[in-house]
């Protein structure tokens, strides 16, 4: 990692108390997001809206509107909670790759796995629509094969005998990308009447989804986030170098691949979810970090919960900058982190 981050890993009752604090800043996103709109609906009513429906139905939480209860529940309820695992496994993500790659520009947009999965989402959109592998819906399972294969390439392109060159590693996922999204334009030209749905999957907007996309990727992002947690120390390890991981003895070509893994499902789901939303997995992971320090067992949780919040914010005003229109969420999220990119890429230049 680069050498102005910070990696005391020892734990603090202050950090625990940052790690709420982002826990109340995502449930107070989440309830501003849900009760904004055009009908607006006060944050305590959504909070008995939910009590009543979730927690406490059977013994009723006082008089609801039922224009704000359809309001809640029907429209702004499962797209808020959408944008937050999207924006909290996006988040993991990076974190994961950027610890792989010790690399604190690494992001899933950067190194190709959001072109991967976008292409295979594509494909499952184009090819088989509607149809499911076993229990799964082809769009998740298409997308995760699509990104679990990009980064695989892209890491073994930016890998020298002498271990993983940064260069290499943005030039490789800047190849890798490009020809993975020539291939995406090749299939929108080629998709006919089906423009439509390829083309708005593709824009990276939350726009009308419903319960139907939470169910689809809660199981894959919460057993995403469980697997990359189960290896938080071996993170911790490997940001001290491969060689000096297996000193400690862990299994680094087994921790990779699950890791790599983890990575690239969690990607997959996003992009099958809301379509191809970058630079999520670049601007959290640093600024969390700065919070958090640089300790995974801590700084993980703490991604998710900053992920989560941000998208929910960046879909907030997504849907309200130019209200009663609508922006796909990608266009704020890339506005933010071009020019945070942009930032790192200086800040890197002058530790040099």
């Amino acid at each position: 990692m680069a050498g102005t981050e910070r990696t005391d890993f020892s734990l603090c009752p202050r950090r625990g108390a940052r790690l709420f604090f982002l826990g109340l800043v995502l449930v107070a996103t989440m309830v501003a997001a849900a009760g904004t709109g055009a009908v607006a609906v006060p944050p305590g009513e959504i909070i008995r809206i939910v009590l009543g429906k979730i927690l406490l139905k059977k013994f009723g939480v006082g008089d609801i509107a039922p224009l704000h209860e359809s309001i809640v529940m029907a429209a702004r309820l499962p797209r808020v909670l959408l944008a937050a695992l999207v924006g909290g496994g996006l988040a993991a993500a990076g974190v994961v790759l950027q610890a792989l790659f010790r690399n604190p520009l690494a992001d899933p947009y950067l190194i190709g796995a959001s072109s991967g999965a976008a292409l295979g989402g594509c494909v499952a959109i184009l090819t088989f629509p509607g149809a499911t592998v076993g229990p799964f819906s082809t769009l998740p399972v298409f997308a995760f094969a699509g990104a679990l294969g990009a980064v695989v390439l892209v890491f073994g392109l930016a890998r020298e005998a002498s271990g993983l060159v940064v260069e290499r590693l943005l030039l490789a996922g800047i190849a890798v990308g490009s020809s993975l999204g020539a291939l995406v334009s090749l299939l929108v030209f080629l998709s006919g009447d089906r423009l439509h749905p390829l083309i708005y999957w593709l824009l990276g907007s939350l726009s009308a989804r419903n319960w139907g996309h939470v169910a689809m990727a809660l199981p894959y992002t919460l057993g995403a986030l469980f697997m990359a947690l189960l290896f938080v120390r071996e993170l911790n390890g490997l940001l001290l170098g491969e060689e000096e991981a297996r000193y400690l003895g862990i299994e680094v070509e087994k921790v990779k691949k699950a890791l790599l893994a983890a990575a690239a499902l969690l990607t997959a789901t996003a992009v099958a979810a809301a379509g191809p939303v970058g630079f999520v997995g670049l601007i959290i992971p640093h600024i969390t970090r700065q919070f958090l320090g640089a300790d995974h067992r801590i700084l993980l949780p703490g991604a998710v919960l900053a992920g989560a919040a941000f998208l929910v914010g960046a879909d907030l005003v997504a849907r309200t900058i130019i209200a009663p229109g609508e922006m796909p969420v990608g266009i704020i999220t890339a506005a933010c982190g071009g020019p945070f990119f942009a930032y790192l890429l200086w800040r890197r230049r002058r530790a040099f």
